[in-house]
């Protein structure tokens, strides 16, 4: 008999639960973000800032149609939760083909759309003349490599959903191990340049991919997805579901990184080395703000089960906790950052004016951290109850309004330059992480009707 991997999160300890449901995913995402920050690390060493520039722009492009993906993961991972916290685990075989056959077509469409774009994107992001051509390589190989992203963040929703957070640490960490190799041979030994990291990029993501493909199927009967044909046939009350949760979702996601593209554009106007400062300063946020992100992760399925089970007073507590450990993380990596974040920035990239600039990005960039605090709980909370014209709306005043908005204001508006435009950056996220805060104690999210009882 298989052994049941599913995880029942609407009985037992609260803090003991999501503390060991975290773990996993606080690892799994710092290794995602190493995942990509290793091509910078190794052409920060190899080519130079000119291409340490180039990746950083490049994969503000790509990571948009990765966040796209999340998103609709993220639509998909709530309905699985809420069907198995309401004991409606026959519907999870049609939401997942559905879910796959979406996200397949959304890679695809973004493959096309980005090698059709390349040139006028990089120009409008004011991409540096000794970055542009590199720029290019990295966007066009990343974008055959989307379908395997795609492919690895619903593997990952199921999963989550599911309750298991242990399987995505290892193909994530596969992934790792493979693009590490891969990149120090490709543009270290064979001298590929930001090529080399592009195609490692690309085959990690496929081999993690192939890996969770074939988990999945060896566990089928558990996870309760048949992998039959006719299971990939678009269910159209589930693509509506989808479709109608994820698109926000996706929205917020995708907001929120096309707003980077537009700060990334005012910062190159400062120069190269700006450019490079504040992509390998975003890079380091990111790990940061990952790992943290990994309370988020937990408290979403555990949120969606008990929701789905109609234990509203369980899912509150789910927030106080969440809010409580990622305020205690937040405290640490603030205090990590003032100490060694000069030391940092200096494990990308060898340049002294780099190295100079990162005083700046630091000291503005702290202000975020509070933010991200917040949002771990209540933003979790939105998404779990399935509210996504709230997740969409906050989006928008985070990702468009505040975060170009403020970069504008304080960077050019101001003339702070490189500091206002970091400050503007760091600020924006507290136009979610607020009225979410708001909304959840407010307490009107109670007389909203539960997504499983439309299963």
């Amino acid at each position: 008999m298989k052994k049941n991997i599913t995880k029942d999160f609407t009985s037992g300890s609260i803090p003991k639960q999501m503390l060991w449901f975290t773990l996993p995913f606080m690892a799994s995402n710092a290794l995602q973000v190493l995942y990509s920050t290793i091509d910078m690390m190794i052409v920060g060493q190899y080519v130079g800032t000119a291409g340490l520039s180039a990746v950083a722009q490049s994969s503000q492009i790509v990571n948009f149609a990765t966040m796209v993906f999340l998103g609709f993961a993220n639509a998909g991972q709530v309905l699985i939760s809420q069907a198995l916290g309401a004991g409606k685990k026959d519907k999870i075989n049609n939401i997942v083909g559905t879910l796959t056959s979406l996200l397949c077509i959304i890679a695809l469409a973004f493959t096309v759309l980005f090698i059709a774009i390349k040139s006028p994107v990089l120009t409008v992001l004011n991409v540096p003349v000794e970055s542009y051509e590199m720029a290019m390589d990295y966007l066009v190989i990343c974008s055959y490599g989307l379908i395997f992203t795609a492919g690895y963040n619903m593997v990952s929703a199921v999963l989550r959903g599911m309750g298991d957070s242990s399987r995505p640490l290892l193909f994530i960490a596969i992934a790792t191990v493979v693009n590490l190799v891969l990149d120090i041979i490709f543009t270290g030994f064979w001298g590929w340049g930001v090529k080399g990291a592009a195609w490692a990029t690309v085959i990690g993501q496929a081999v993690s991919f192939l890996f969770s493909v074939w988990y999945l199927y060896k566990n089928k009967q558990t996870f309760g997805f048949s992998f039959k044909k006719e299971t990939f046939i678009i269910d159209k009350s589930y693509a509506g579901m989808i479709t109608k949760l994820g698109t926000p979702m996706a929205i917020q996601s995708g907001f929120i990184n096309l707003s980077m593209l537009f700060v990334n554009s005012i910062v190159n106007q400062v120069g190269v080395v700006a450019s490079a400062t504040f992509g390998v300063g975003v890079r380091i946020d990111d790990i940061i703000n990952k790992i943290s992100q990994g309370i988020q992760y937990a408290a979403l399925p555990m949120i969606s089960q008990n929701i789905g089970a109609g234990k509203q007073k369980r899912a509150m507590h789910t927030v106080y906790w969440a809010w409580i450990y990622s305020l205690l993380l937040t405290a640490i990596f603030m205090m990590l950052y003032i100490v060694f974040g000069k030391e940092l920035f200096m494990i990308f990239s060898d340049d002294p004016d780099v190295h100079a600039m990162s005083g700046e990005f630091i000291k503005a960039i702290l202000w975020m951290f509070p933010a991200f605090a917040l949002m771990r709980g209540s933003g979790a909370f939105i998404q779990g109850i399935g509210h996504a014209r709230m997740c969409m709306v906050l989006a928008m005043l985070d990702g468009v309004i505040l975060r170009i908005g403020l970069s504008w204001l304080f960077g050019i508006g101001f003339g702070w330059g490189f500091f206002g435009i970091v400050l503007g950056y760091a600020l924006a996220p507290y136009g979610y992480a607020i009225p979410s805060m708001v909304y959840f104690l407010s307490g009107k999210w109670k007389k909203r009707k539960s997504l499983a009882d439309e299963l």
